[in-house]
Formats: C-alpha cells, structure tokens, sequence
C-alpha cells in the first residue's frame, strides 16, 4: 500500500450505506482507507486518523457515512451533498 499522507480523509462514496446493525460494539473508518467500508481494519496505521467507536444498543437501521466529512460520525448528516465537483470518490 502507498504511504497515504494526506490530512483530508479519502472519499469512498458520496453517499452513506444503510445497514442493519445488530448490538455491539463497531468501529467506524474515518480514513477511508479500509478495505472493510465503512468500518476501520487498521489501514490508518501511520496516519493522524483513528477510528470512532461506537455502540448499538439493540438492533436498528443506520446510515453510515461514506463520504468521511460528517459531523455527527459514524452518521450520515448531509455532507456529502455539499462536496464540491473537484472533490471525488477514490476509484479502485
């Protein structure tokens, strides 16, 4: 993997993906780098980005950003929709 040195995080879509989550314990990518999207698998290693652990406490539906410029990480508020057309998702 390329050393990744920047301090923007790396956009994986420019919209959230819905998922059912059961109780527990989850940790969200904030990096973009994962392979494992949204949530972290340790690609941040080396950068100033570290996951957002959070907690569900009984099985619900939740829209987790994608885009990594939220406010209210790991959920989705919007921001996505104010990205700027130089601003693109990372292609594979």
């Amino acid at each position: 993997m390329a050393e990744f040195t920047s301090s923007e995080p790396k956009i994986v879509d420019k919209k959230p993906v819905v998922m059912n989550l059961e109780s527990g314990t989850y940790y969200w990518c904030s990096c973009g780098l994962s392979e494992n999207q949204p949530f972290c698998n340790g690609a941040h290693k080396g950068t100033n980005f570290r996951p957002v652990v959070f907690e569900v406490s009984e099985p619900k539906k939740m829209a987790l950003c994608l885009c990594k410029y939220t406010a209210g990480a790991p959920s989705c508020d919007g921001s996505h929709l104010k990205l700027t057309d130089n601003v693109t998702a990372k292609s594979d």
